[in-house]
């Protein structure tokens, strides 16, 4: 999901450019980073410091959408595709200089990333088929190690590009437990670790960290890519993260020369940005749409806890009724959300799938603006209108629901603002809230009291990648969330159904078979509605000229490649 967190900023004056300084790059971020440990992250901060310190033995081409090799040089399939050998490059090291081998990705595999103990969301990708069977990792020989799975899994291979770890540093945490029994590794690498005691293996290393200030990295001296290339990588030898409190704090910043970048323009920013390009020097860049979808979602859990129902009765008869559902899709205007709330710079959503996937179904029709047509399904399906035009359910009880969304977000505001109003127009009462992020992961993931929400999920090339969003039993499956605590729930034919396709578009290795079987979940997702998707943005991000070597995508942003781009003077 994509936040917007407030922080207290720091000025970055003191960071410009200076002829006695090595190359250096600065822009900003919204938040700290919940942890240094890429094993524990799930924000998408601590996610990114996870990039920019460790590699897998695979990495994406967002460009080409292409595998390539990283940490490992080369890998073989066997004949049914069960068995994948990965050789390791050779002479690989980490940041203090220690050698990194086949033992680390044992290690980091077998002792880590499939070690139930330790809450690892890479794990939920790993996993194979409808049983869910993890892989299982061996040692070949020095440089070669050996992953055995249970079926054909198309993205196994994509999958290995998580992060290596090093077995000589964390090795003892998992060996050691702390006063309450768990593992020292869940309270290690948190944002209170000194950067020297944390060792990475890509381009640079953690050089210092401030708490609401700045993040700073500098450059890793055995970095493995520097005798691949013949070059002394990376060229930018520091990075510097400024924590500031708000996106408008960001752009003053960047329009005032203290940032290298604005690594996402909002739609607000982008005309003032636009007509700046040649006296600010640098250039905008516009990747097509996002990667990534934006929707409201109705809570379709039937369940109850502790023998109440978690969703009102009467709202629950609504919300699980299709017709209902395509009412409200039809009556919400994505061409005004994109004119206004977007200025144009994005287009209406109508998949689960990203636009810009190979998998993407361009053949759905999805649900223009059209309030006739959504009063007629309200009608068909028992609705009714009293005097002043309010819709009432077959007991007379009025429609109303109440809509959240986290704050901190002004282009949600506008989207969910809108929303209440279009609603409005076809006799739904919709109260729309904002609260706070914690509070509304609280209701999605346990209370499970909510009526509906807004939100926005990152996407990718492989559709596999939102099976947990998918999957009724996916830990992300948020409109009927399974709980351990939950009685009752009803798993519906067509949500069935769904599931099982993912596991069999995972399962099959030709691509035009698997984008058969995709073509099919986007249909049925269409239709049903679990999710009610709005409008795709444009992926926008403005970047001084004095940067050599920008290829951007939606995908991989402007710094994808930031160990080989260069700055100029």
């Amino acid at each position: 999901m994509l936040l917007l967190i407030s922080l207290t900023a720091c000025n970055p004056s003191t960071l410009l450019a200076n002829p006695n300084q090595p190359p250096q790059l600065v822009i900003a971020v919204l938040s700290d980073p919940k942890t240094f440990n890429p094993v524990m992250a799930s924000d998408k901060i601590s996610l990114d410091v996870s990039s920019m310190l460790f590699d897998g033995l695979v990495s994406l081409n967002p460009i080409t959408g292409e595998i390539k090799p990283a940490l490992a040089e080369s890998w073989d399939i066997s004949e049914d595709n069960l068995e994948i050998v990965y050789t390791l490059r050779p002479n690989l090291k980490w940041s203090d200089g220690h050698p990194l081998t086949v033992d680390d990705v044992l290690f980091t595999y077998n002792q880590l990333y499939l070690n139930l103990d330790i809450p690892a969301p890479t794990r939920d990708i790993l996993k194979i088929g409808q049983s869910g069977a993890l892989p299982k990792v061996a040692k070949i020989n020095d440089r070669q190690v050996k992953f055995t799975i249970t079926e054909p899994f198309a993205p196994f291979l994509g999958a290995t590009g998580a992060a290596i770890l090093p077995a000589h540093i964390l090795r003892p945490t998992i060996e050691q437990k702390d006063k309450n029994g768990q593992l020292k590794f869940l309270s290690t690498w948190t944002v209170d670790t000194p950067p020297e005691k944390i060792v990475s293996s890509s381009a640079y290393k953690i050089a210092s960290y401030t708490t609401v200030q700045r993040l700073v990295f500098e450059a890793n001296p055995y970095y493995w890519k520097s005798k691949v290339i013949g070059e002394d990588l990376p060229h930018i030898k520091k990075v510097f993260w400024e924590l500031v409190e708000s996106t408008d704090n960001a752009l003053l910043q960047f329009r005032s020369g203290g940032l290298d970048a604005l690594t996402e323009v909002t739609a607000r920013n982008f005309s003032l940005l636009k007509k700046e390009e040649d006296r600010g020097n640098f250039t905008i860049y516009n990747g097509g749409p996002d990667y990534g979808t934006s929707f409201i979602t109705f809570n379709l859990n039937q369940g109850k806890k502790n023998g109440k129902p978690v969703v009102n009765p009467i709202k629950s008869r609504w919300f699980n009724e299709v017709n209902f559902r395509q009412a409200v899709s039809y009556a919400i205007n994505r061409e005004r959300m994109v004119k206004n709330v977007y200025r144009g710079l994005g287009e209406p959503q109508v998949s689960d799938i990203s636009t810009q996937s190979p998998y993407y179904y361009d053949g759905l029709a999805g649900y223009p603006y059209n309030p006739k047509k959504a009063k007629e399904l309200l009608l068909a399906a028992g609705f009714t209108y009293n005097k002043q035009d309010h819709l009432l359910d077959q007991d007379g009880n009025r429609v109303s629901f109440i809509l959240n969304t986290n704050t901190g977000s002004p282009t949600a505001e506008a989207i969910g603002n809108q929303i209440e109003e279009d609603l409005g127009k076809i006799g739904i009462k919709v109260n729309f809230k904002t609260i706070i992020f914690n509070v509304l992961l609280g209701k999605t993931d346990n209370t499970l009291d909510w009526d509906c929400i807004l939100l926005r999920f990152s996407g990718s090339n492989e559709p596999n990648s939102g099976f947990n969003l998918w999957s009724p039993d996916g830990s992300s499956h948020m409109f009927n969330q399974p709980a351990e605590d939950l009685s009752g729930r009803i798993i519906a034919d067509w949500e069935a159904e769904i599931g099982r396709l993912y596991i069999e578009g995972a399962r099959e290795l030709d691509i035009e078979k698997r984008k058969a079987i995709y073509t099919k979940v986007q249909k049925l997702s269409s239709e049903k509605l679990p999710l009610i998707y709005l409008v795709n943005p444009y992926s926008l991000a403005a970047v001084r000229n004095n940067i050599e070597g920008i290829e951007y995508s939606a995908l991989g942003g402007p710094f994808w490649n930031l160990d080989q781009l260069k700055i100029t003077e």
